[in-house]
């Protein structure tokens, strides 16, 4: 041995055998069974304990390293009892899916080949583009058009409205970048559109200004008629429109803006369309929704998340563009390293996603999807999510019908309430929900989520989980309504309500 080779020890260590790995391999595969399987029978949240917190903070990088039973040890005494609660079947807190068990399992395979997606002649790629084309014919999507997976809708969102604004400028924006003072580039998006709509706005220069959040209407979509107004305002003051954003389900409440009114209203502008389907795109397999979102096939640009709806673990968003030159023109700045265009073979290689997109290292997302999509097809994702939407039909009757608890909105698998028991007054009902959310949420039988829609704090759930039930609906309920009894009992007995003085 020279002083260039490791120890036996110290090479086992980096390189274990294949008995070792199985070892490992099976323990990691126990500690997923009786995380997935037990989900029910726990509680679906616990917060990560404070001393816990502080002592994983103050904690120096080890010395010396451990032994691999040790770092499992760790991960299921200290990570696996205090899961954020996505998995369970009674969480419905803001639109985090859960994870379908193959993909899972096929992470630690993607892991294991560890390839770096950019480009390339070898299986990751034509995975990833074939799972792509899944997703174009999944929302009618051109099949030559060209798509990327990405980390979620705030990446979609970033990396579309990038070729936007290169159509916008030319061009002209890659080298001489933007000046905003004269024709500001504007974009616009429902107050409902998604913060990531924000971010992206000033993360490409155009400055937070340059976004214009316009009204919704009575069932909170944009309305094409306000759209219309505000471009023909901004041209008259010479601004130049870029991109309208429209939601296909939105976060708050699930609704679905007019995508052919919005679309046409586009047309007569010449301004991209970009649709935010990162939570409601796949919601065009139910029949009850498939009118309303098939004109995505219209859209410019598209955001999907796969974590959300179509139940794979994170992260797996796709940014779907129907102008694929425009994209690599957008994008494309190829170091001569990379400088090749067929293998030793003469076999022609795809173009490098990392022309179309702002990664050039790229993860191999694609094959949980694409394992996924291959488990359950797409019929089986058919049944799951018009069950989904059919839950959350069934919590808005059992809301509508209750005493004490008022309806606000309910749209795909989004129901928003607010409960309004008898003997709290209308001006502290805010606060009585925020005490009933902060209740539900620590008791650990359910988990929702909270919104504030027409100035008024609100209960929100959604469902996009195939392990809930109707008896988890139900129980979801119960929680809320037992929390809001507790909460509203004071008030009854005529002493303080809940966080009032």
């Amino acid at each position: 041995m020279t002083d260039l080779d490791f120890a036996r020890d110290e090479r086992e260590r980096w390189e274990p055998g294949a008995d070792e790995i199985h070892r490992l391999g099976r323990r990691v595969a126990d500690l997923v069974t009786e995380h997935l399987a037990g989900l029910p029978e726990r509680p679906v949240f616990r917060p990560f304990p404070n001393e816990r917190a502080l002592a994983l903070l103050d904690e120096p990088l080890p010395e010396a390293g451990e032994a691999a039973d040790v770092v499992l040890d760790r991960i299921a005494a200290e990570v696996m009892p205090f899961p954020f609660g996505n998995g369970h079947p009674r969480f419905a807190g803001w639109v985090n899916g859960p994870p379908v068990v193959l993909s899972v399992l096929v992470e630690a395979l993607a892991a294991a080949l560890d390839p770096s997606v950019a480009g390339g002649n070898h299986a990751a790629t034509y995975v990833e583009h074939q799972v792509l084309n899944w997703l174009k014919e999944l929302i009618g999507f051109p099949r030559d058009g060209m798509a990327l997976l990405v980390s979620g809708g705030s990446a979609a969102t970033i990396t579309a409205l990038a070729v936007a604004r290169h159509r916008a400028t030319e061009g002209r924006s890659r080298d001489a970048g933007l000046d905003q003072r004269a024709r500001p580039l504007i974009t616009y998006a429902s107050e409902q559109g998604h913060s990531a709509i924000a971010k992206a706005v000033e993360l490409l220069g155009l400055g937070a200004d340059a976004l214009r959040r316009l009204p919704v209407d009575e069932s909170w979509r944009l309305s094409p008629a306000g759209l219309e107004e505000a471009l023909e305002r901004d041209r008259g003051l010479g601004c130049t429109p870029m991109a309208v954003v429209a939601s296909a389900g939105t976060v708050n409440t699930g609704a679905i803006d007019p995508l052919a009114e919005i679309r046409a209203v586009c047309d007569r502008h010449d301004v991209w369309l970009h649709v935010d389907g990162a939570y409601g795109a796949p919601a065009i397999l139910d029949a009850r929704y498939e009118p309303e979102l098939a004109p995505l096939a219209q859209a410019d640009s598209v955001a999907l998340d796969a974590h959300k709806w179509l139940y794979v673990p994170y992260d797996a968003g796709a940014v779907l563009v129907r102008d694929g030159a425009l994209m690599r023109a957008t994008f494309s700045r190829v170091a001569a390293y990379l400088d090749v265009e067929a293998d030793p073979d003469g076999v022609t290689w795809l173009p490098w996603f990392s022309e179309y997109g702002p990664e050039q290292t790229r993860a191999f997302r694609a094959l949980k999807l694409w394992a996924a999509l291959r488990r359950h097809g797409k019929a089986g994702y058919a049944r799951s999510i018009s069950r989904d939407n059919r839950l959350a039909d069934h919590l808005a009757e059992l809301t509508a019908s209750q005493p004490g608890l008022e309806l606000v909105a309910h749209n795909l698998s989004i129901v928003c309430l607010r409960c309004t028991p008898a003997g709290v007054p209308e001006g502290e009902l805010d606060e009585h929900n925020r005490h009933v959310l902060r209740d539900v949420q620590l008791g650990g039988e359910a988990f929702v989520s909270g919104t504030v829609l027409g100035g008024r704090f609100v209960l929100r759930a959604c469902f996009i989980n195939p392990r809930t039930t109707g008896a988890d609906v139900r129980r979801i309920l119960a929680a809320i309504t037992e929390a809001s009894a507790r909460s509203a009992a004071p008030c009854r007995l005529g002493e303080p309500s809940p966080g009032g003085p």
